[in-house]
């Protein structure tokens, strides 16, 4: 490794250190950091999965924006975060659930699975929180987005895909995956005749560079076989590279930017067509591109509308199963970049369906969605969903999707008995390696590191008035 190689590794693994720092604040609670007297004073303000109504037109930052997905889209066009998250509190990554008893560790390997926790290193640093949480489950898959803003982040800036490409090298059989926009300006509401016009230009070519640099950084960041989930539930109304107002144009773009990416050497991508689940505004397949240039038949499940079932979730049109009919019949494996709950609240039927679902079919991989209203492990809101989830995935250690195990069944999951009443979680003490870390105050003050380290870090630090004099 060349010298000025080592330096920007180490940059990297300061700017992870960092994010480790910050991360701790959710084990001393919410917006505060524990030990040496630094404090987070907020995250990214957690955002919302599409629904069937355009979200709001965004304003555009006039620096280059952290990214901020939102659960079933790209990260959001802010300069920076500025305030805590609007979803509901959060619970602590390194604490345990008391609500309910520790199971053994699940029988068997099962999907290669990860959860989305944040777009930069924090959501490296997580993953270890994550599993910890789980027994010291494997998590295979780590997944971020790209912004959907400008053309100049869609590009993947220099400093952005790094951290996420050093996780990936970390071990063989990990897996990144990316969320890619085809469009700029990809969450301002654009209108369907912008949204033709812009489509028929990528179908002419006039977005390839844009594409074909994205690779370039990929490949040299070491990040080759990256998992692309492009132009995600692209049946739906919420983003500008939706299908619907031209299915023709937006097919023969999406083999464009297939095409300009694979063109690029030493490049190992597989890309992945990940509608939303159900037939939104327009049905799904009418959008499928062609078998040469997809590798993979994902979907986006969330647990909506209110009051559906699960069986109804698999046998509506353009469903769960039509989903793995489809997959099957176009010869290609299947994945779930996003799922989750939402609508239908704590739903331990969901959690306890959807991963027999997905240990019955064999996905490639699943990432769930880990913040509220649809995560289990950063979100108090859903202890009943949340055992469940831990009770499945506790310990299991995952084998590539080659080695199958014997598939369980939807209406036999070989999970242990949900709590009846509403449960309470009470997240335990964080167990330190010497002695209880101080509990944090708000008496602190901010610290101006400057826009770049604070995109890293996901937010300011500030400093605790007090720290010295306790730690004396």
């Amino acid at each position: 490794m060349a010298p000025q190689q080592r330096r920007a590794r180490s940059r990297r693994l300061a700017v992870v250190a960092a994010a480790v720092a910050a991360s701790a604040a959710l084990a001393s609670g919410p917006g505060f950091a524990a030990g040496a007297g630094v404090a987070r004073v907020a995250d990214p303000p957690a955002p919302t999965p599409t629904v069937t109504a355009p979200t709001a037109p965004e304003t555009p930052a006039t620096a280059e924006p952290a990214p901020n997905p939102t659960s079933s889209g790209p990260p959001a066009t802010t300069a920076g975060p500025t305030a805590g998250p609007t979803a509901g509190p959060t619970v602590s990554p390194t604490a345990k659930p008391t609500s309910a008893p520790t199971p053994p560790p699940a029988a068997g390997p099962g999907p290669a699975f990860g959860a989305y926790l944040d777009y930069g290193p924090l959501g490296v640093a997580r993953m270890a929180q994550l599993s910890h949480w789980l027994d010291g489950a494997e998590l295979r898959v780590g997944h971020t987005y790209l912004p959907g803003d400008r053309w100049s982040n869609i590009e993947g800036r220099p400093g952005f895909l790094d951290v996420w490409a050093d996780w990936r090298a970390g071990k063989d059989d990990r897996m990144l995956v990316l969320n890619v926009p085809m469009l700029e300006r990809n969450e301002e509401g654009v209108s369907d005749t912008g949204v033709r016009r812009l489509l028929r230009q990528g179908a002419a070519g006039q977005f390839d560079h844009h594409f074909r640099r994205l690779a370039e950084r990929l490949v040299r960041a070491n990040a080759p076989d990256t998992v692309i989930v492009l132009g995600w539930e692209m049946n739906g109304i919420t983003y500008t590279h939706r299908c619907g107002p031209d299915p023709e144009a937006w097919k023969t773009y999406w083999r464009r930017i297939v095409t300009a990416m694979r063109a690029v050497p030493g490049q190992e991508f597989k890309f992945d067509f990940a509608p939303s689940r159900g037939r939104d505004a327009v049905p799904w397949t009418q959008c499928y591109p062609g078998d040469d240039t997809v590798d993979i038949v994902g979907m986006d499940s969330y647990d909506q509308p209110t009051g559906i079932s699960f069986d109804e979730q698999v046998t509506e049109p353009y469903g769960l199963q039509e989903h793995v009919d489809f997959a099957k019949s176009h010869g290609k494996p299947i994945s779930y970049p996003e799922w989750g709950l939402f609508r239908n609240g704590d739903n331990t039927e969901y959690m306890r369906r959807m991963l027999a679902w997905m240990d019955e079919h064999k996905p490639l991989y699943n990432t769930v969605t880990d913040y509220c209203p649809h995560g289990v492990w950063q979100c108090s809101r859903n202890p009943g969903a949340s055992a469940v989830y831990r009770a499945v995935l506790s310990g299991r250690t995952d084998e590539p999707p080659a080695t199958p195990s014997t598939p369980s069944t939807p209406s036999t999951p070989t999970t242990p008995a949900t709590p009846t009443a509403p449960v309470t979680p009470v997240p335990e003490t964080p167990k330190p390696s010497t002695a209880p870390a101080p509990q944090p105050t708000v008496n602190c003050s901010p610290l101006n590191l400057g826009d770049w380290v604070e995109h890293w870090i996901g937010g300011r630090l500030c400093v605790r008035l007090d720290w010295w004099s306790r730690n004396r």
